[in-house]
């Protein structure tokens, strides 16, 4: 597959703009441009801290909940934000069902980089999981982890030791179709998110989750805000803390087939590829 010039891009009816780095002087080539946000409340300090710059687009979207509502801990940069849920090709994930005695598992980057506000912050999935070390001990559903990290890394053993199965992301999720067989052949996802998205309180969703809901698995994933739509308790389950996490791991596997169903339904109704692209599209040209 190859990619246009700027020459031939330009001739496009629109402008769909997911980077926010493209210089000012490339956006303006193009009839119409939306920006959509996909670090939502990150994006939104690092603009008004300087070190993001924003070229005018004519419309903004953002997969937050609560980018540019009222109380929300973040700036909203003077702009109207226009609130889009992330979505999954529900073709390309159908529902299937787990493997065995499979486990909860995730795919994650184990360390990375982070910055919001006035000074650094360790934002990666460590630190996000960290509160959460001991839930093997709470749960007797096993829980696992595809991380990048080798297998003899100490933060490996550590894992280990407190009862998590640590896998190497490389081997089980390395190319497009291992990563959808690691995804569902498992019973459910177990995840935590990055501590920024707790503190900023963006309701921010990830694209992982949906192909895990799509794949008719139910999610057990961590509480990042309020939300007008997102359940905690019906093929998504939304925890705060560690004993919250071990009774929504009880919930499901109580109820297991109704909220693998459920889980479906929801990818179905709110996150279905053809019908947000469609809202995407109507918003922006309209």
């Amino acid at each position: 597959m190859g990619c246009l010039d700027l020459e031939l891009a330009a001739d496009a009816d629109l402008l769909l703009d997911l980077g926010h780095k493209m210089p000012p002087e490339a956006v303006k080539r193009f009839r119409r441009s939306a920006l959509l946000d996909i670090d939502p409340a990150l994006l939104q300090i690092w603009v008004s801290e300087g070190k993001v710059s924003l070229a005018p687009h004519d419309v903004y979207f953002s997969i937050g909940e609560t980018v540019g509502q009222p109380g929300a801990p973040f700036p909203d940069l003077g702009l109207k934000w226009q609130y889009t849920p992330p979505c999954v090709a529900l073709d390309w994930w159908p529902p299937h069902p787990a493997v065995g005695e499979a486990p909860f598992t995730t795919v994650a980057h184990w360390f990375a980089g982070g910055w919001t506000g006035e000074a650094a912050n360790l934002d990666d999935k460590r630190a996000g999981f960290r509160p959460f070390l001991e839930l093997p001990r709470h749960t007797p559903w096993p829980l696992e982890l595809a991380l990048d990290i080798r297998p003899d890394h100490k933060e490996g053993v550590t894992l280990r030791e407190r009862g998590w199965h640590v896998r190497d992301a490389h081997a089980v999720a390395s190319t497009p179709w291992d990563y959808q067989r690691y995804i569902q052949d498992s019973r459910g996802e177990f995840s935590c998110v990055k501590p920024a998205c707790v503190r900023l309180q963006n309701a921010w969703v990830s694209d992982r989750t949906l192909c895990y809901l799509a794949s008719a698995k139910p999610a057990v994933v961590q509480h990042t805000g309020p939300s007008r739509f997102l359940p905690d308790a019906a093929g998504m389950f939304r925890f705060r803390d560690l004993l919250e996490a071990a009774r929504c791991l009880e919930q499901v596997a109580a109820d297991y087939e109704r909220q693998c169903r459920l889980a479906r339904a929801l990818a179905e109704e709110y996150f279905d590829a053809r019908k947000v692209v469609g809202r995407v599209l109507e918003r922006a040209l309209g």
